[in-house]
């Protein structure tokens, strides 16, 4: 039997996993794909991200895998464009995009040095209950045999389509229409930074990745996947020469090396967290637009919380359900402003802040504070203070 099952090992699983093991666990993960394998994501990590990557012990193999440093970001709407960089978290300001095929090895890797058990091809198809409580999981083996594993706490760190909440009964709590459809590719000859464009209906963001490519997405309303769909390369090439027309000339320069990847099932969400032997991360608990490209971060954060309140205390039944009430609620008081910030941008109306960002253009500090309260170096309620509001009446 084991101290934890975790059914995901990507960037919620694996980081978990890991730190339950670290603190004495004996630890089970498990992951239906069979590393290295791309999955659709936007890349980039913020810096609270690359801190913890940092504390991990896992940043320096990630540099070493050749995923381009990123120290400078750019910002541009109708009469606007901001360039500056978030504020750094514990000392670390330059942030990464690197490729899935890259990153979810790296953490899975990080897992199995220390000491969790992983076992990849390995379909998680049900829970096991017993007297209303989650005892352990039904998957099929790599060979397809059933087999079974039990547990004292079953993590569902297995994406949107959460298998885990499907079977627990996990209910939303908070639930908003999908915002956007994203449709992106790998662009070689294409020198970028962080890069952000936005018109009324259309966003454009670039991050350099792995072996010299950059990424290049393009947002859509959702109200347009249904068209976009049926011609997905002329509705991208179209939507950045529209947006951003010297990124286009850029684009035109270089080459496209992979084929369209997209998708038109954003869902917005939190879902209830945790029940008698089962809890909820990554995806699986909270998901929203990915124009904010929090995904990752946001990931790595909640392993870190859950494992951080749960402690030395899984075996402790009054003590571990104590631990995943104050998990839920960290998950609404860190990633509340988050949200609701991604459902903001997701409606692709650059005037409703166009007049704040042109007020800060000139204002290094201001504008720096400004992409930290996206990458979480500094609150809204830090952002919006005397400073802030000193330069929007001077101008």
């Amino acid at each position: 039997m084991y101290d934890v099952v975790v059914t995901g090992a990507r960037c919620a699983g694996s980081p978990a996993a890991m730190l339950f093991a670290r603190r004495g666990y004996r630890v089970l993960l498990l992951e239906k794909a069979r590393f290295p394998q791309d999955t659709l994501s936007s890349h980039y990590i913020h810096q609270p991200g690359v801190a913890l990557l940092d504390r991990w012990g896992l940043l320096d193999e990630l540099r070493a895998a050749g995923c381009r440093p990123i120290d400078h970001q750019s910002y541009e709407a109708p009469g606007v464009r901001l360039d500056g960089f978030s504020l750094p978290v514990d000392g670390h300001r330059t942030t990464y995009a690197p490729r899935r095929f890259v990153l979810d090895p790296i953490l899975a890797r990080g897992a199995v040095a220390a000491g969790v058990e992983f076992r990849e091809s390995c379909t998680v198809g049900d829970l096991l209950f017993e007297d209303g409580r989650v005892v352990g999981v039904r998957y099929t083996t790599p060979g397809g045999a059933e087999a079974t594993e039990r547990a004292r706490l079953v993590v569902g760190a297995d994406g949107m389509r959460s298998l885990v909440a499907r079977k627990a009964g996990a209910p939303k709590i908070v639930e908003h229409p999908r915002m956007t459809c994203t449709y992106y590719s790998y662009w070689a000859g294409v020198p970028a930074h962080f890069e952000l464009y936005e018109r009324p209906g259309r966003w454009i963001a670039l991050a350099p990745t792995n072996d010299d490519l950059t990424l290049i997405m393009t947002y859509f309303p959702q109200s347009e996947f249904s068209d976009v769909r049926t011609a997905v390369e002329p509705a991208y090439l179209g939507a950045v020469r529209t947006t951003a027309p010297g990124l286009y000339e850029r684009m035109s320069a270089g080459r496209r090396v992979e084929r369209m990847y997209g998708t038109g099932q954003q869902e917005n969400y939190f879902r209830k967290a945790f029940g008698p032997g089962w809890v909820l991360l990554g995806d699986a608990v909270h998901h929203k637009d990915s124009i904010t490209a929090r995904g990752i971060t946001d990931a790595f954060l909640q392993a870190e919380s859950l494992t951080g309140h749960i402690g030395e205390r899984l075996h402790d039944d009054t003590a571990l359900t104590a631990a995943l009430e104050r998990y839920e609620r960290d998950l609404d008081d860190t990633f509340h402003n988050f949200y609701q910030g991604a459902l903001n941008v997701a409606e692709l109306k650059p005037d409703a802040q166009a007049e704040l960002l042109r007020k800060l253009a000139g204002h290094q500090e201001l504008t720096d504070r400004f992409f930290s309260t996206v990458s979480g170096a500094c609150s809204f309620d830090d952002f919006y203070n005397d400073d802030l509001l000193t330069v929007l009446d001077q101008s």
